[in-house]
């Protein structure tokens, strides 16, 4: 090989090995050029802050009196019903009776949901105590089973209005 060829060949090798090693630094350098940590790119945050930031957040909203979920109130209230009266609830209360035996009551041949045995109570049948019950429209409720002499406790969330 003459002396010409050796050069050529170094030439070129060199030449590429710069070409290479350029287009590795240059895309190393776009990569890393635009978002170093803790820049207004990148920011750096910590637990504490973003905590504090949440809680902030959420004393705004709370102000502004907003409800999770929409209206009507979250509130369980426990209601004495009388021997004799009718607790009569809004559309979507719900009742959990917790003392006494109940029997369900609604001025249409449809009654009550039960949710915790997944049945529908007709009126004038017994209401389980600890259940969940749901009264999905019009006025319904229940009252005190006329075989026994005492009223109920009842836990009740929504509106509702006691009846004689």
């Amino acid at each position: 090989m003459t002396k010409s060829k050796k050069w050529t060949i170094w030439g070129a090798t060199a030449l590429l090995a710069i070409i290479i090693g350029t287009i590795s630094i240059m895309s190393k350098v776009e990569a890393d050029g635009g978002s170093t940590p803790g820049s207004v790119d990148d920011p750096l945050v910590t637990k504490a802050y973003v905590d504090a930031a949440v809680e902030k957040l959420v004393k705004q909203e709370l102000e502004k009196g907003g409800s999770v979920g929409g209206g009507g109130s979250a509130a369980i209230e426990v209601v004495t019903v009388p021997w004799g009266s009718k607790l009569i609830v809004a559309e979507g209360g719900e009742m959990i009776v917790r003392s006494g035996k109940a029997i369900a009551y609604s001025a249409e041949a449809d009654g009550l949901s039960d949710l915790t045995d997944g049945i529908d109570i007709k009126p004038g049948k017994p209401v389980g105590n600890n259940h969940l019950i749901l009264n999905p429209r019009g006025d319904r409720g229940i009252e005190a089973d006329p075989k026994q002499a005492n009223g109920l406790i009842v836990l009740v969330r929504g509106k509702y209005t006691l009846q004689q």
